[in-house]
């Protein structure tokens, strides 16, 4: 059973249409919260610490919302990969699904969410009058290589979760560390020069840069930031798959 590509593909969109329409099924709003959510986040942070970094960041709003969508789309979707084999529990010990298709329907599930919100992204950007840029084309570059990222991530996190549930616990206070690592909301240049460096091994921190560089300031992204990012995400996937390999026979038993 799903064995042929069509079938793959088949399962692929029927999870995530499932993850869609179980999301908005008792909302009033639906789909709509998926344009408030980052929206309404966007206004509160502003309102925060455009007092603060206002003056250090043009256009506080656009650099806020442009390092978010990246973050947001990593943070859910590798949360979504990391529950992603025991939430479906009910499904695995009833007929034979391959385990990984779960976790790629959750991170495809969540680009879908990305694509709204850089909707969202691109009417503040209208709203706010910032300048549109022709390097934003490259910016599928860092998304790219995030994925690869994200994926790799994924898997790792699938197959601890699936053992140790308490992966998950410590998984969110790890995302929030990363967050304020990624300099969504303040500028680099606040934090000591060491730190700064510290920062920069952070791939996610790299993603949002080179994102940044492309939508925000009109630039092509440094090659070295991306090799970083392309490399970093290559062997996370590879030990991803090397691990989910390891134990993709005995998940089942541990559910």
């Amino acid at each position: 059973m799903f064995d042929t590509i069509a079938e793959k593909k088949f399962l692929l969109k029927e999870l995530v249409k499932r993850d869609l329409t179980s999301k908005y099924k008792d909302s009033v709003l639906g789909i709509a919260w998926s344009f408030l959510n980052p929206l309404l986040i966007m206004i509160v942070f502003t309102a925060i610490f455009s007092m603060l970094f206002g003056r250090q960041i043009e256009n506080y709003p656009v650099y806020f919302l442009s390092g978010r969508v990246i973050f947001d789309f990593y943070k859910s979707a590798t949360q979504g990969a990391m529950k992603s084999i025991k939430g479906n529990e009910s499904i695995l010990k009833k007929i034979y699904v391959p385990k990984y298709m779960f976790l790629v329907s959750k991170v495809c599930y969540e680009f879908i969410n990305f694509l709204i919100s850089f909707i969202i992204l691109f009417l503040v950007m209208v709203a706010t009058g910032a300048q549109f840029h022709a390097t934003s084309i490259f910016a599928f570059i860092p998304l790219a290589l995030l994925l690869i990222l994200i994926y790799g991530v994924g898997l790792i996190l699938a197959v601890c979760n699936t053992y140790f549930t308490d992966v998950g616990h410590l998984y969110q206070v790890f995302t929030l560390i990363l967050m304020y690592a990624s300099s969504l909301f303040y500028p680099m240049e606040i934090v000591p020069v060491t730190v700064q460096k510290i920062f920069t091994l952070n791939p996610i921190y790299c993603a949002i840069t080179a994102f940044r560089e492309c939508v925000v300031y009109g630039l092509v992204p440094d090659a070295s930031t991306l090799i970083y990012l392309g490399a970093f995400g290559l062997i996370t996937l590879a030990i991803g798959i090397i691990l989910f390999k390891m134990y993709d026979s005995d998940l089942i038993l541990q559910l």
